[in-house]
């Protein structure tokens, strides 16, 4: 005969299942009404002849209805070990059990395991054999009949040999999915009432079976079997709270297929998915026992490397891509890919930050393109990312990222810059040369435009003798002045002809836009909407969005406006060249004391000269 095991678990949270929270599958007022037909009303307690017994009439007092309204209430668990500690509570409170224990059967081990708990939130294990025909656990499993001890010997966990227990099959659609385990001296009162709670709560434990099994299959893509977009976030955020809490490194190693559009264009997309397949199954091979791979997007393989810096993770990279160059696929050849790193805490400590380096990494290979027949593998230490050429590489790779995966663009930026922790004003500085990068290079037409803009603003507030704050704040501000074009469609930005009545009126929104959508929300950056929302007002009141007039008109909104007007005449359009500093100068001088103030004008007109050479 076999003998089972048993011993006492030193941490009381137990295992994790991971699974979402599972909602009751009987509302609480139905609960409740079948409850009171199970159980003895409380002012008609069962006739007794004992004076055991008569303790026992007192027992069935109990409120059930607030009793199983709080079973049914336990919704927001997100494992099977919570709910049974959250049912043991209820049950110790209401019903004065000295302890409680549920166990399922093991399908594959053809054992029970149960898990125990006691008044004091103790927890113990023991693993019944089904093989065990002697065990009254594997006797009510099999029978589905309660079986009621006068002792739980059978157990072999110590303390608790003078219980009386009462083992109850938990049924769930005809099938017994386990066992529940009740130490109450007075059960025989409560029998139907704990038999009905054993049988709700194996429906719920089904319940949970059933979302693991969905989730399995919700988080892996069917193509190459790795996680899918989803399932790879949810590793990486559990991998990164563990590397947070030891302390250690993690590295992300993202994976391009090269010319995949090019392939599935010319050859289909079967051949495309032979060659995404191909190198789903060299990063399988080459994965560590820690590691987890995921299909990024359509043509991207991530990997998450726990317990890795950059240095091993370029090693592990480099042994992928030369596997991959080893293999010949029919009229593609070898596989070539670009490959993008970014490791914890070095490069990022944010888990969008973290991925949205690697893949910017990842573009960046791609541009390098190979040396010597090898993928130029680059990590976000390799390279300045927050240069103009890397923002243009940031916008437009995040940008086709997020298309892919419908999602907007620049409302996902936009979240991501307004929850932004600022730590100073260096960091203030810098994620706003980020947000206006990605604005000019939205609009194809301005690039450069914003930091040339800031530049000027801040030399002609420097000329005319402002605060060193001041100045900083309408650098600032002026590099921020176009923020609201996030919001304006992209049909009447890139428009390269003349705009219709209707288009600009949507393009003078982004004044507005840009204060109350983009600045409102940010505490640190408030002081900055009166440079952006009235930069487009002009002195003699015609301008947008409110018409002010003269000294109505902030000076700091006044200074950004003629920088603003100098850079747009100087740079090339699509209808036009960049004009010359004469002539440019000499529009600025015409518009003075109607579209700009003249004193500013004027003071512009001497430094520009040196403003222009650095153009």
């Amino acid at each position: 005969m076999e003998q089972h095991q048993s011993y006492k678990l030193e941490d009381r949270s137990g295992s994790s299942y991971n699974k979402s929270g599972v909602t009751s599958p009987l509302s609480a007022a139905k609960l409740a009404a079948k409850v009171n037909s199970l159980a003895s009303p409380p002012s008609t307690p069962r006739k007794v002849n004992t004076q055991a017994n008569v303790s026992a009439a007192q027992k069935v007092n109990i409120d059930y209805k607030s009793m199983v309204d709080k079973i049914a209430d336990i919704i927001s668990v997100k494992d099977i070990n919570s709910y049974y500690l959250a049912v043991h509570k209820i049950m110790t409170q209401y019903l004065d059990c000295s302890f409680t224990a549920f166990g399922l059967f093991n399908e594959t081990s053809k054992c029970i395991n149960l898990k125990l708990v006691d008044k004091l939130d103790n927890i113990y294990s023991s693993k019944i054999f089904g093989s065990d025909s002697s065990n009254p656990v594997s006797q009510c499993f099999y029978t589905r009949k309660i079986i009621t001890k006068d002792n739980v010997d059978f157990l072999n966990i110590s303390y608790f040999h003078a219980h009386k227990v009462s083992i109850i099959p938990m049924i769930s659609v005809n099938k017994c999915v386990g066992v529940m385990l009740i130490a109450d001296r007075y059960v025989d009162t409560t029998e139907k009432l704990y038999n009905f709670i054993a049988n709700h709560i194996a429906l719920v434990m089904e319940n949970f079976d059933l979302i693991e099994k969905s989730m399995e299959h919700f988080n892996t893509d069917t193509l190459t079997q790795l996680y899918n977009h989803r399932g790879f976030q949810e590793c990486l955020n559990k991998e990164l709270q563990t590397a947070e809490e030891t302390h250690s490194k993690l590295s992300v190693v993202m994976l391009d297929v090269n010319n995949i559009s090019k392939i599935n264009r010319e050859l289909g997309h079967i051949k495309g998915d032979e060659v995404i397949k191909l190198v789903a199954e060299k990063v399988k091979h080459n994965l560590r026992k820690t590691d987890v791979a995921g299909r990024y997007g359509g043509d991207e393989i991530a990997m998450i490397l726990p317990n890795t810096d950059v240095s091993d993770a370029k090693y592990i990279a480099e042994y992928i891509t030369y596997s991959l160059s080893c293999c010949f696929v029919d009229d593609v050849g070898p596989v070539k890919v670009a490959v993008g790193i970014a490791s914890y805490p070095e490069c990022a400590k944010e888990q969008e930050k973290l991925l949205i380096l690697a893949e910017q990494a990842m573009y960046i290979s791609q541009a390098k393109g190979y040396k010597d027949g090898m993928s130029a593998i680059i990590s976000s230490t390799d390279f300045n990312f927050w240069d103009d050429a890397a923002l243009k590489s940031y916008a437009e790779i995040i940008s086709k990222r997020h298309s892919q995966m419908g999602v907007n663009f620049e409302e996902e930026l936009l979240q991501k810059f307004n929850s932004e922790q600022i730590h100073s004003q260096n960091h203030l500085a810098e994620i706003a040369k980020s947000l206006a990068g990605a604005i000019d290079a939205k609009d194809p037409y301005t690039k450069g435009h914003s930091t040339s803009v800031s530049r000027y603003s801040e030399a002609l507030a420097r000329a005319i003798n402002l605060p060193e704050d001041e100045v900083e704040r309408i650098s600032l501000g002026a590099l921020l002045h176009d923020v609201g074009k996030i919001g304006i469609p992209e049909n009447v930005l890139k428009k390269p002809d003349k705009l219709s009545d209707e288009e600009w009126n949507i393009m003078k929104q982004h004044p507005v836009i840009g204060a109350e959508k983009v600045l409102a929300p940010n505490e640190a950056l408030r002081d900055l909407i009166p440079i952006v929302k009235y930069h487009h007002e002009r002195v003699d009141g015609s301008g947008y969005p409110e018409k002010l007039k003269g000294n109505q008109i902030p000076l700091s909104a006044k200074i950004v406006a003629v920088a603003d007007a100098f850079h747009a005449l100087v740079s090339d359009r699509p209808y036009r060249k960049g004009l010359g500093l004469e002539t440019a100068c000499d529009i600025l001088i015409q518009g003075a004391g109607k579209q700009w103030d003249s004193a500013l004008v004027r003071k512009f007109i001497q430094i520009a000269p040196s403003l222009v050479t650095k153009i």
